[in-house]
């Protein structure tokens, strides 16, 4: 059970829907404007992650206006920037450890900006990032190594591909130590993909008034991921599976 006021909620089969230090506000109304995403760049992540994620973003139905944000950006990661957009992107990178030492300042203003009605989407590093240990704790279970899981396909921290069960069908996206998913019971989530042993790949889950898009391995992969790691990339590309994650997370 997670230790804290979450796990006490849960336990009583309630959701953790508040979280210490929040402010309970009412869902954002609709915007009629082009809806800005943010895409994070920075150290607490790899080259070609942010981009990758941010040409997922563009090619989606929703038209938004893509804009990176980081410590060597023109937009800052801060509660004024986050204010202004629909959806924050975390991208894929290196250890959640390094990652998270870059990023743990930025943990209230990204729980607020969800809590108050905001998106969140995180691919591989963004995955374990919206998880509690450690994390934003955006989730109502946690995270945890795929490849240390029972029954894992994959043992290796190599870039690799991974088949997983999209919506029950059978896919295989690019894989680099990605996380899975566990959740308590009857917690509320949208489960799109596990892998072959059974465990959370993807799913979508409410916190506060916003919602929260995670995913294990990398369906905004494009050609050169492939080709760079020395992998078949035929059939394997998996951007429409992207682009149901981010339909999925921007539902009302």
């Amino acid at each position: 059970m997670l230790p804290g006021p979450f796990g006490r909620l849960l336990a009583a089969g309630g959701q953790a829907l508040t979280g210490r230090g929040l402010t309970a506000r009412a869902p954002r109304p609709e915007r009629k404007e082009t809806p800005v995403a943010l895409v994070y760049r920075g150290p607490a992540t790899l080259p070609g992650c942010p981009e990758a994620v941010a040409a997922l973003l563009k090619s989606s139905q929703w038209g938004f206006d893509v804009r990176y944000v980081g410590p060597d950006e023109d937009l800052p990661l801060d509660h004024r920037t986050l204010a202004e957009a629909a959806l924050y992107a975390q991208p894929g990178g290196g250890s959640l450890k390094r990652g998270y030492r870059h990023l743990k300042g930025h943990r209230h203003d990204i729980r607020q900006f969800v809590h108050s009605g905001g998106r969140y989407l995180g691919i591989c590093l963004g995955g374990y990032l919206a998880g509690h240990t450690p994390g934003f704790a955006l989730l109502p279970g946690d995270t945890d190594q795929y490849i240390a899981s029972s029954g894992a396909t994959i043992d290796s921290q190599k870039n690799t591909v991974v088949r997983v069960a999209w919506r029950g069908r059978r896919r295989t996206l690019f894989f680099q130590d990605g996380p899975y998913f566990w959740l308590p019971p009857n917690a509320r989530a949208d489960i799109l993909a596990t892998y072959l042993n059974g465990t959370i790949a993807a799913m979508v889950t409410h916190f506060g008034a916003g919602r929260v898009g995670v995913v294990g391995p990398h369906p905004e992969a494009t050609d050169d991921w492939y080709l760079d790691a020395k992998l078949p990339a035929a059939g394997r590309l998996g951007a429409d599976l992207g682009q149901d994650l981010v339909d999925t997370v921007m539902r009302p």
